[in-house]
């Protein structure tokens, strides 16, 4: 797909939005995040709910600033801790300026995306589709996808992408670029994701702890940064809780002799250290915090709003 040059280039002037992805969970709107701001903004697991906040992602396209707002896949809820990411989920889609509607390719409109473009109709602001992994999938089957979504509903363009290989995403951002409404950036242009480093690093350990730990540890489990001290030589000291429910899986963890969390220890000071561009003394404690998955400050700090019900 050829896509023209925005007219807020050409004139000079900027402009500046909030994009929201809304999809299915496992679509592929973490690594699209990734590949659209060409860093690492947003964790991306094959344990499907591990985006819980609305964390942006920032880009600069010719003079305009997309603001990437990565909401949680949208499922069916069961407990509290589904429906604060459902419920944030769909604010995410109707405080934005244009919403980025992601479907697998493979998986087509199965019943978790039929849901979603139900739904969608309530949603005022301009649509994309985006049908991501098409590298899966035969071109014909694409094309007659695209045709069955777009009879649905009204979107502005449809473009088919692979959101990990990269294909299609320039087009894409040059595409959100002309689409965001004309207004002064909301950001310094260095930043690239208003999600403060602590987070970001309980988050890349957080991740790490699912990729060991993907099938052994259930979702009852979060990090939280507790100090973050830059110190003389320009290194970085990280101290960070890894909290769980039970005792028998702070012991999983832990692993044999502590191996388990020395490993995860290891990649996350490797990932954090690659992004704050210093060297990190990553630290990490385990603690037990029964039901944490109901107390309404666990909630706040993970930037979700805590369900009455």
């Amino acid at each position: 797909m050829t896509v023209e040059a925005s007219p807020t280039a050409a004139s000079g002037e900027t402009a500046c939005g909030f994009v929201a992805l809304i999809g299915a969970p496992n679509v592929g709107k973490s690594t699209l995040v990734n590949a659209l701001v060409g860093s690492k903004v947003t964790i991306v697991s094959r344990k499907v709910q591990t985006t819980r906040a609305l964390i942006r992602g920032i880009v600069i396209e010719d003079n305009a600033q997309i603001i990437l707002v990565d909401t949680p896949g949208i499922f069916s809820p069961k407990r509290r801790l589904d429906r604060a990411m459902v419920s944030t989920a769909w604010s995410g889609a109707h405080d934005a300026d244009l919403v980025c509607v992601l479907l697998d390719a493979k998986a087509g409109i199965d019943e978790e995306a039929d849901a979603i473009l139900n739904k969608l109709a309530t949603v005022a602001h301009p649509k994309i589709l985006v049908l991501n992994k098409i590298d899966l999938i035969p071109r014909e089957k694409l094309l007659v996808l695209a045709q069955a979504a777009n009879e649905r509903m009204k979107f502005e363009s449809t473009f088919m992408i692979s959101a990990l290989s990269g294909d299609g995403v320039a087009d894409l951002r040059k595409m959100l670029a002309r689409m965001v409404p004309p207004g002064p950036f909301h950001y310094p242009e260095d930043q690239m994701s208003d999600a403060p480093l602590r987070h970001l690093a309980a988050e890349i350990t957080r991740e790490k702890i699912y990729r060991h730990l993907h099938q052994e540890l259930p979702y009852q489990s979060t990090v939280e940064t507790d100090s973050w001290t830059e110190r003389k030589d320009k290194s970085v000291r990280i101290e960070q809780t890894i909290f769980v429910e039970r005792e028998s899986q702070r012991k999983i963890v832990l692993g044999k002799g502590g191996a388990t969390i020395k490993s995860i220890g290891a990649h996350s000071r490797k990932e954090i250290a690659e992004i704050v561009g210093v060297p990190v003394h990553l630290f990490l404690f385990v603690k037990v915090r029964e039901n944490w998955g109901d107390d309404p400050d666990r909630y706040r700090e993970m930037g979700l709003e805590f369900p009455k019900e």
